[in-house]
């Protein structure tokens, strides 16, 4: 009965690369697993060098040529979020923020918390681009193109 045991640990395997995020090694291995639980359930792998051998041509033989297209087919499905969107995109200071401090700038109507990422002082209403963002925050930087910077 060393089938179910077969079954646990390519589930376990699964769910350990659900987990951690993948790069899908242990979703192959997993997989693999659970085959050869099934294939002793039905009595085709009656001995224990038999499964082992299944399960290592199995995990080996499809992850080495399948592993880099379903990694890439799985990256190219995720949707782009909006706020992937918004790097480039023109901000205006509502504060003045130093370089490299924190101030507040305003997106599409919305203030933002903002971090100049750029070695010149924004002054407030001056114009800012997008460099990233990482959750509510903007990273920003001077515009080449600021009408609203005037002086110096």
């Amino acid at each position: 009965m060393i089938w179910w045991i077969w079954i646990l640990g390519g589930m376990a395997l699964a769910g350990l690369e659900a987990l951690l995020g993948g790069e899908l090694y242990l979703l192959f291995f997993g997989a693999s697993a659970v085959l050869v639980g099934a294939l002793s359930a039905l009595g085709l792998l009656p001995e224990m060098w038999m499964q082992l051998a299944l399960f290592s041509v199995a995990a080996i033989g499809v992850a080495l040529p399948l592993r880099k297209r379903v990694a890439a087919r799985m990256h190219a499905s995720i949707p782009t979020h909006e706020v992937d969107a918004t790097v480039g995109r023109t901000v205006i200071a509502i504060t003045t923020i130093p370089a490299g401090g924190t101030g507040k700038a305003e997106l599409r109507g919305s203030p933002w918390t903002a971090v100049n990422v750029g070695v010149e002082q924004l002054l407030e209403g001056q114009a800012a681009v997008v460099e990233r963002v990482d959750g509510l925050t903007l990273y920003v930087s001077a515009s080449v193109f600021n009408p609203s910077h005037q002086g110096g």
